[in-house]
Parts: structure tokens; sequence; C-alpha cells
């Protein structure tokens, strides 16, 4: 089995070149191949009669880095069957070079021997004329793999691989998502040879009129933490400072049992934002039920229970898990086997113990709400009507029983049985595929609208509607109601 030697040819010109591998690379009778022609070592080793063969093609050939690379390797392996070969990439072999990661795992699985030599990194060169020191932190990101997750914006940050002005248009694209349009991004090409050029420009003119090549990277300096508030790490410092000794008092009283009417709260309005199609105030209330996710979660670290990761752990590992037809290899045909699904995952996850029906089903959900949930899961196990015959008689079988409690003048009993005329209400809802909570809360915007109508007709004849009497209210009810016809 023959040998694949791997060279670098450092970062820029000549002078980079250590002087073993320039010896290497004089002297030897075995074949050279090199990944790109377009390196001004290249250039020089041919004035001094070296000769070589390139892949530049293949990048015409292929509309994905990834099958370029793959290209190369294959007929780098092929050469290799025939006489020890050697192969030339820019930089250092072990830096951001996909074939030499490719050429590895060849050599893994047996195929090829493989021999990788030095070079010079354009990193040093690089800090040298950024006049920046990693060790504040630093990433190193390949542009043409670059994914907005990976970013650590805190961090020194080299992009490299900027080759042409799509890929830097894309790199704009991806830091315009976290970063302001003014934001300065430094673009160096060349580094430390004497063609080096270093240009600080605003994020937005990354790929207008700069010139782009094969030895460029970007920089992208540290960013302060103020300018990363949608960040998720933000939020959590912001929290953990309130609930500190040096927060705020009340943050600090907060308990998980005092917060719980908040986080009611705070879901309502969500629901009266989404219920108005206010998107502003949709993510306004968002963000205040997240509030509440956090300071629960605070709480919990504060108190040495849990912290928001676990919190994260779970709600993400439950979701691949009870989603096997996303995530595993189950197949589903509609909504309700994915709910089918759902609900045995969710009974194995309980370690299969004899569990109720309704146990799901929170106590402290809104009676309309739980009523109909109750419902559901009793229709699961068959305990339900075909028809709604039945379930309109039962409907006014509980009337009747309440007109009778009325009758009797016993209070009590009249409570429980126009709960159970309200039961049987949710469920003549639900035999008519109708969300009783829904329809209710409907029907109470539809009162407010109205009222609030009658009030500013009567504000325009400086009354309020205490001063009215029923008859006149009925008259102002109507007006209000042919008013916001269409609108309800």
């Amino acid at each position: 089995m023959n040998t694949i030697k791997v060279l670098g040819l450092g970062a820029a010109d000549m002078d980079q070149l250590p002087l073993g591998v320039y010896r290497e690379l004089i002297r030897t009778e075995a074949p050279l191949y090199v990944r790109t022609s377009k390196h001004p070592v290249i250039q020089e080793l041919q004035n001094e009669g070296v000769a070589w063969e390139s892949f530049d093609e293949i990048y015409e050939a292929h509309h994905q880095f990834g099958d370029v690379y793959m290209e190369i390797v294959n007929q780098l392996v092929r050469a290799s069957q025939e006489a020890d070969i050697l192969y030339a990439v820019p930089g250092h072999p072990m830096l951001a070079e996909r074939t030499v990661q490719l050429l590895i795992e060849q050599r893994e699985a047996g195929m090829i021997k493989l021999d990788i030599q030095g070079g010079q990194s354009f990193l040093d060169a690089t800090f040298t004329a950024l006049e920046i020191d990693p060790v504040e932190g630093f990433q190193f990101i390949d542009a043409t793999d670059m994914r907005r997750e990976q970013l650590q914006y805190l961090n020194h940050t080299i992009l490299c691989q900027v080759y042409d002005s799509m890929i830097a248009s894309e790199v704009k694209l991806t830091l315009l998502e976290d970063l302001t349009p003014d934001y300065p991004v430094t673009i160096v090409t060349a580094a430390g040879s004497d063609q080096e050029k270093i240009m600080t420009i605003p994020l937005e003119e990354l790929d207008r009129n700069v010139e782009i090549d094969n030895l460029t990277s970007v920089y992208i300096p540290p960013v302060e933490k103020d300018q990363l508030n949608h960040q998720f790490f933000r939020l959590r410092e912001v929290i953990r400072i309130l609930r500190s000794p040096e927060g705020c008092p009340w943050d600090r009283k907060q308990t998980n049992e005092s917060l719980r009417k908040y986080m009611i709260e705070e879901a309502y309005e969500f629901i009266d934002a989404v219920n108005r199609r206010d998107d502003d105030h949709m993510v306004e209330e968002l963000g205040d039920v997240l509030l509440q996710v956090m300071l629960h979660s605070q709480i919990g670290e504060d108190e040495g229970y849990f912290t928001v990761d676990d919190v994260i752990i779970s709600i993400t590992e439950k979701m691949i898990r009870r989603h096997p037809h996303v995530f595993g290899e189950t197949n589903v045909e509609n909504a309700d086997e994915v709910i089918t699904n759902w609900d045995a995952i969710k009974q194995q996850e309980k370690g299969g113990q004899p569990l109720s029906i309704l146990s799901s089903v929170p106590e402290s959900f809104p009676a309309l709400l739980q009523a109909e949930e109750l419902q559901k899961k009793a229709a699961k196990v068959g305990f339900d009507w075909n028809t709604v015959d039945p379930v309109l008689e039962k409907v006014e079988e509980e009337w009747r029983e309440f007109q009778e409690a009325r009758d009797s003048e016993n209070r009590e009993e009249m409570e429980k049985e126009f709960g159970d005329w309200l039961f049987a209400i949710a469920n003549l809802a639900r035999h008519y595929k109708i969300s009783s909570e829904n329809a209710l809360q409907r029907t109470n915007r539809k009162f407010r609208t109205r009222l609030s109508s009658m009030e500013k007709e009567a504000a325009k004849d400086e009354r309020s509607l205490e001063d009215y009497e029923l008859d006149s209210l009925e008259e102002l009810w109507v007006q209000a109601k042919a008013k916001n016809k269409g609108a309800e």
C-alpha cells in the first residue's frame, strides 16, 4: 500500500513556507497534487520548475463543497494505488482542511497510508495582524458550514473559507440575525504576507464592493452583552441578578407558591392577545409567561432543587421521545395516530402504574375547560353516547332537575343541579365539535364590546349607564348590537 504525504503551503507566500516543506516540494520525485493552484506558493514553485496537478476543475464541476472534497479524495486514493504521492493544501493540513479529514477516514478504513506533515497556519499571522489574544476567548468557524447556533459572540471570532461574495453574503445574512447592520467586521486577506490587506467595514457592506479571494477571513470582535439581549443567556443572567442579594427585594421575596397566580394571569393575558390577533401584545405576553418560567426555575436553582437546564432537558427529551414519527422510525397516517402514540408513550413513561384516565386533567383548569377534557378522556374508553339525541335529552333532564330545586327553594341543590346542567351543555357542545370554553369566551367578548359601546353613547350625553332606566338601557343595547353587527 502506497502513502499519501500531506504538506501545508502556509497562509500566503514563500516566506511563510517552512524550510522542510519547501525542500520536500522541490526535491520530490513523487507526483505532486495541489488542492488549488490559486495560492501564491504554487505560482512560485512553478517558477522554480516544480510540476504539479491541481483539482481546480473539480470546483467547477460540483455545486456543493462536500461533493468537491469527496471527489478530490477519491482521485487521491486512486492515484495512490499507483505510487506514493504528495498532496499540498493551503495553510496547515490540520486546520480547516476538510479533504485531510476525509483522508484520515480513508486511513482508518484501511484504504491508504497517510503521512501528515506540517505547514504554517494562517491563524498566527491573523492574530498578529488583528492584534488580538485568543486567550480572551476565541472561536474559529468554517464559513461554508456556519450555523447561527454555533456563534458565541462574547469571543473573538474568525470565519475562514470566505472564498467569494456568495459565501460573504450568506455570512452577512446569518450575522444580521444577531448583530446590527453597522456592527464592525474586519476582512483579513493573505495575513502575514507582503500582500496582506486588512479592512474594517460595517457588517451590511460585507458582500458589497469588497475584494475577497481564497485567502480571505472575516473577523468579528467580541460583542457587548447589552447588544445580545435577545439571547437566552442574557435573560438568565438578568433573572439571576434580580434574585441575588444585590437584586430586587420583590423578586427575592417570591416563592414558587407566591408566583402561582401570576403564571395563570400571564397565560390568560396571552390568550387575550391571541383572541385580539394582536401580534405586538402576543410577543409581550409570551415574554411575561417566559419570565414566570425563569423565575420559578431560578427559585429552584437558589434552593438547590432544579435549574432551568433541567427544565429545558426535560421538555427537549420529552418532545423527542413523544414524536417517534419525527425522530424515530415510527410511521403515522394522521394527527389522530399521533395522539394515540402520544398517550401510549405517556403511559409507558409513568412506569406502567395504573392511572385514572382522568389523572392527566389538572383540577386547577377552568371549570368549563376541565369539563370538556374530562368528557374527552371518558369518551376515549367508550363512555360516551354515539349520537347527539341522548345528549340533548340529558340537557333537558338536568334543566328540569334544576327547576325542581328552584321550586323547592333549596339553594344548595340549585347549585348542584345547575352544575350538572352546565356539564351536560359542555358535553352537547363537544358532540357538535364546539369548544364550550371558546364559545363562552366569544360571548363574553361580545358582551364587553356592546356594553362599552353603550357607555360611549351615554358619555356623548354626559351621562353614565346608572342614569338610565332599564327600558332605555335596552334601547342602548339594541343600538350597540346593530352598531357592532359583523364585527363581533
